[in-house]
């Protein structure tokens, strides 16, 4: 038997580092930009590529029903990565670059929120998304590991995970969606006189 233990170990050790280091400041603000959002009634554009492109597609489900099942507001969180028809057609017909630029084009508001997912930052089709919701005039929340690169540089709210291993990054922004479900979810039910439960299928 092939022994991984060790592995396994460092693994989990700079994990639990790089949870030590999490800038708790920095998704407080975050968390009271989507609860502003949230009040508005704005739209939250999240997007990414692949492991993020799954990240962003749980944080739909888990914003729009997690959270709001029993609300009578809902989040207004659109994923641009769910739909491949048009993915693909993007990525064809004018360049991948465009693949969320194109979605958002015309379409995105000044009063909306873009929340995206890039390990590195530096994505060029995230960036080219992240440049034009600043020139609508947009907020921009991003999400990133490494040094944050250039997405951090221009967004208004950061959930940065600071190590440079793309999977624990991607471990990390998946739970910064569970965090901040959680806890929304109980502040939004009790500020609306719900109580918070979730009772599993049996």
């Amino acid at each position: 038997m092939i022994d991984f233990k060790n592995d396994i170990e460092k693994y989990y050790e700079l994990e639990i580092e790089t949870i030590k280091k999490l800038d708790k400041d920095e998704m407080n603000k975050a968390m009271n930009a989507l609860v502003k959002h949230y009040d508005d009634q704005s739209t939250i554009y999240v997007f990414g590529n692949g492991g993020s492109a799954a990240t962003a597609s749980h944080m739909v489900c888990d914003f729009n029903k997690g959270i709001c099942s029993k609300l009578e507001k809902r989040f207004k969180f659109v994923c641009l990565n769910d739909n491949v028809p048009i993915m693909t057609a993007i990525a064809n017909d004018t360049t991948f670059d465009d693949l969320f630029y194109y979605q958002l084009e015309n379409r995105l508001k000044k009063e909306d929120l873009v929340l995206a997912i890039s390990g590195s930052g530096n994505s060029k089709n995230i960036m080219k998304a992240a440049e034009y919701a600043k020139k609508v005039g947009a907020e921009i929340l991003s999400v990133t590991g490494y040094d944050g690169g250039k997405l951090a540089k221009i967004a208004d709210y950061h959930l940065h995970a600071p190590v440079d291993d793309i999977q624990i990054a991607e471990d990390l922004h998946m739970t910064f969606d569970h965090v901040i479900m959680q806890i929304l979810w109980r502040y939004l039910s009790k500020r609306e006189g719900i109580e918070a439960t979730y009772t599993p299928n049996k």
